[in-house]
Parts: C-alpha cells; structure tokens; sequence
C-alpha cells in the first residue's frame, strides 16, 4: 500500500522539544507511560542516564510540558498518560518547573577565573 504525500508525518530530525513536536505534527513514539511510573515510584532524585541521542531531553521537555503551571493539557491527548485520569488531575499542571541543560556546553576542561 503507497502512501500519500500529505497523509506523512514528518520526522523530529533533532528536535527535542515535546510541545513542537506535537503541535507541528511530527512522528512520535508514545513514552508518555514513563510519567506513571515516575509519578508512582517516585524517589527523592531522580537520575536518568542514557546514552547520547536516546531522548534524554525530549524526555525532560515532555515531563516539564505536563507538570508545569499553566501546561497546554491538549499536548497529552491520545497518548498513554491520558488514560490515567486520576494521576493527571494530581499532577497535570500543578508544579513550577526549573529547567537547566548543558548540552551546548562544550569544553574538555574546566579553568577557573578569579
């Protein structure tokens, strides 16, 4: 079966932004069940490793786009974490969100400066 062109998605080819991703219309694997069991098997901190460009920060972006304050709740419609309905009405939306990344930091060393 071919496709037509307009029925394509387009590929989020380093884009890391979860609202851009979904409100531009890009292809998106569903990882929104990550926030389920981080919200139900919480600690204290939290630490994610993973190799470079296994969605790191496209994880951080989508777990900011739903627990900041004022949160566009329609980025989650139709995907896994809108099913838990109870969960998104404790969290959705509910948190201030500080957000710091590295990644355009580049250097192989660290000099101070007095």
């Amino acid at each position: 079966m071919r496709l037509n062109n307009c029925m394509k998605k387009k590929l989020p080819i380093g884009i890391d932004d979860f609202a851009e991703i979904r409100t531009e219309d890009f292809y998106y694997v569903d990882k929104t069940a990550m926030i389920r069991d981080l919200l139900n098997a919480w600690g204290e901190v939290n630490l994610f490793t993973r190799p470079r460009r296994f969605g790191k920060s496209l994880n951080m972006s989508m777990l900011k786009a739903f627990l900041e304050i004022g949160c566009d709740k329609s980025l989650f419609e139709g995907l896994e974490i809108s099913k838990e309905t109870q969960l998104c009405e404790k969290y959705m939306g509910q948190f201030p969100v500080i957000s710091i990344s590295l990644k355009t930091v580049h250097g192989n060393n660290y000099e101070c400066h007095n």
